[in-house]
């Protein structure tokens, strides 16, 4: 396999993925999935024609990664198990973070796993990384991918606004809230981060009817467990979970 090696790198190669979900939609629901196990710095996902369902992982410590792919490896992901592997060379965010006087052969590709020739050779998917990139390489350090859009997509809005916020009880439920969630959080992002934990049953995402301080509008959403017990585990591990830059989930019981 060319893009992977048996060597330890704070990089992942991870292929096998459908490639019939978008980019956007691939790269965050990866991070959604990955980002329990360790920091993640940066992710590439391309879509041309010999890159379809691979993308790179890039962990911020080697801890992570080795972690991540123990884990994961053989889980089904969209109906399809995910082949895990050390990506053969380290990425140019490691490199960077590694030695500060580190150079990128081209700019716009810092923050980009390092290609092989025929990758590199692919013009349409360098542009759309450039492009990319250019805005990441300010951020590397940011706990989400998760792009923002001005307009959130037709898709999100299938759902209602409730009147009211659940009302939060002290005891063990098997029924979670989830609040502080940027617009673009589906019940698909929801549920990758959840059905890690055992008795995981549903997510039901919602238009919060309080917007954020600041007048933006957020979304909220109710997380069902087989039992109180189950419940907790996943509440205990995913309390404070930062889904994006200034964004960390909340969840309690109702």
């Amino acid at each position: 396999m060319a893009s992977s090696s048996s060597q330890p790198n704070c990089t992942l190669y991870v292929n096998n993925l459908n490639d019939k979900i978008t980019k956007d939609e691939l790269k965050t629901q990866l991070y959604a999935l990955f980002a329990t196990y360790g920091k993640i710095i940066d992710i590439v996902a391309l879509k041309g024609k010999k890159m379809k369902g691979q993308a790179f992982l890039v962990f911020a410590d080697l801890a992570g990664a080795t972690t991540a792919m123990r884990a994961c490896e053989g889980m089904l992901f969209y109906d399809k198990p995910l082949h895990i592997a050390y990506a053969k060379s380290k990425s140019y965010a490691t490199l960077s973070r590694e030695d500060p006087d580190f150079v990128p052969p081209t700019a716009a590709n810092a923050s980009s796993v390092l290609q092989n020739g025929k990758r590199a050779r692919e013009e349409d998917a360098t542009e759309q990384r450039q492009a990319k990139r250019e805005k990441s390489d300010e951020d590397s350090d940011e706990e989400m991918e998760i792009e923002d859009d001005d307009d959130v997509p037709a898709k999100l809005d299938t759902t209602s606004t409730p009147s009211t916020i659940p009302q939060q009880i002290q005891q063990a439920s098997p029924r979670l809230l989830c609040t502080n969630l940027p617009q673009e959080v589906t019940n698909d992002v929801l549920a990758v981060l959840f059905q890690q934990y055992q008795g995981f049953k549903s997510t039901q995402v919602t238009w919060s009817p309080q917007p954020n301080p600041d007048g933006t509008r957020v979304k909220m959403a109710q997380v069902f467990f087989d039992s109180p017990e189950l419940a907790t585990t996943a509440k205990d591990a995913l309390d404070g979970f930062t889904l994006k830059k200034g964004w960390k989930m909340s969840v309690v019981y109702i």
